[in-house]
């Protein structure tokens, strides 16, 4: 006996299962006003007003994450859709699609890893040209990123989109059949007339359950071990890739299979491994204030593309001449040293020139004796000569008078 019928059998007044809200969208004139482009909006301003206070605390400039959201949002939700696009093809592409429907963004189908993928990208992109580093921006948004997608999982809700298989549990989800004003089923524009069709797991509500919990985690982790170097992002990820791997195997909606696995399956398994790898191996401790800051010239936004790149040049050589100075001060101090030690060595110097001279002094008596006594022995041989030949001279004299 299901739930259900134990309840209407007693009579019991017990909580009944979660009912779905009739509609998603609501008509403002000519414009229809969506649940879930506004849980979207709301998650994106939250995650930016967020940021920017954890960024401010960081050290970093007013208005900084505001600047960097400009890149990345929209790189996110392109990133988003294709990554839905891609993994559920057949519902554009296959027998009875529509390709055109693979741009109306607005009717759902965002797919998280190809938002924070894509959206990572246009965040990288910015934080080159404002000269930031991205792992300090990373990790200041980390868990607003998390609490926006809790609030985005609302607009499932509204859509009826991403529950899990039938259930009878006491928490199931109602799902409704929706009809257009023409009585034409239309289960994401329509309006419900009450008919529930099924009744599934609220997978929507465990995901959204679960990112709560891992904002409170993000936040405990960060206060109690100062996390730095981005890998508060990778813990952000690692926690998300964790719930959203056991929340898809609750999932029996249309999807792409490998192996008989969902594919979101394989991705959430893969991006875990990857995140809890940067985790551990990233340089721990966190930025300094001074690392966190940009220049303090007026930024440009992002459609000011010849404003954007004059402004990186400007950034890049103003990073260069920084650096070089930061060499020429270390060069500087080394030289200072240097004479500092040629200084101090003047004295031994001075004592060791004085020993040489003294050597040089000592070493210079005997070759001058040596040529005193070549002198001398010269004239003992040149007196001996002028001897030999007076007696020469005066032999022959007598020689010829006898």
């Amino acid at each position: 006996m299901t739930y259900r019928a134990l309840a209407d059998s007693t009579g019991a007044n017990i909580l009944a299962y979660i009912p779905s809200p009739p509609r998603g969208v609501w008509d403002i004139g000519p414009f229809p006003l969506r649940a879930y482009a506004l849980c979207i909006i709301i998650g994106i301003v939250v995650a930016i007003w967020w940021g920017e206070k954890r960024w401010q605390e960081r050290g970093g400039q007013a208005g900084m994450v505001l600047d960097v959201a400009m890149f990345a949002v929209p790189f996110g939700l392109i990133g988003g859709r294709l990554y839905h696009v891609a993994t559920d093809w057949q519902k554009y592409f296959g027998a009875g699609g529509h390709p055109l429907d693979a741009l109306k963004i607005w009717q759902g189908g965002l797919g998280i890893w190809g938002a924070v993928l894509l959206g990572g990208v246009g965040a990288w992109i910015a934080c080159r040209i404002y000269r930031i580093p991205l792992p300090a921006f990373g990790d200041a948004i980390a868990p607003g990123i998390l609490l926006a997608q809790a609030i985005g999982r609302l607009g499932n809700y509204f859509n009826q989109e991403l529950y899990g298989r039938a259930t009878d549990v006491p928490w199931g989800l109602e799902i409704y059949l929706r009809f257009d004003s023409n009585g034409q089923l239309d289960m994401m524009n329509g309006v419900s007339t009450g008919v529930v069709e099924k009744v599934v797991q609220p997978t929507f509500l465990y995901e959204m359950v679960w990112n709560l919990l891992g904002v409170a985690a993000l936040l405990y982790l960060d206060k109690k071990f100062r996390i730095g170097h981005g890998r508060l992002f990778a813990l952000y990820v690692a926690i998300y890739s964790f719930g959203r791997f056991f929340v898809e195997l609750l999932r029996d909606d249309e999807a792409t299979h490998i192996a008989g696995i969902r594919i979101n399956s394989f991705t959430s398994a893969i991006v875990f491994a990857c995140a809890i790898a940067y985790f551990v191996l990233a340089t721990k401790g966190r930025e300094t204030a001074a690392q966190v800051q940009a220049s303090d010239e007026q930024r440009p936004w992002p459609w000011e593309l010849s404003k954007l790149r004059a402004f990186g040049a400007a950034s890049a050589a103003t990073a260069t001449a920084t650096e070089g100075d930061a060499a020429e001060g270390d060069t500087a101090d080394s030289d200072d040293e240097s004479v500092s030690l040629t200084k101090d060595s003047e004295p031994e110097d001075a004592e060791s020139g004085s020993v040489v001279n003294e050597s040089v002094a000592e070493d210079d008596k005997p070759s001058k004796s040596v040529e005193a006594e070549s002198v001398e022995a010269k004239s003992v041989e040149t007196q001996s000569d002028e001897a030999k030949t007076d007696e020469a001279k005066t032999t022959g004299v007598d020689d010829t008078k006898s």
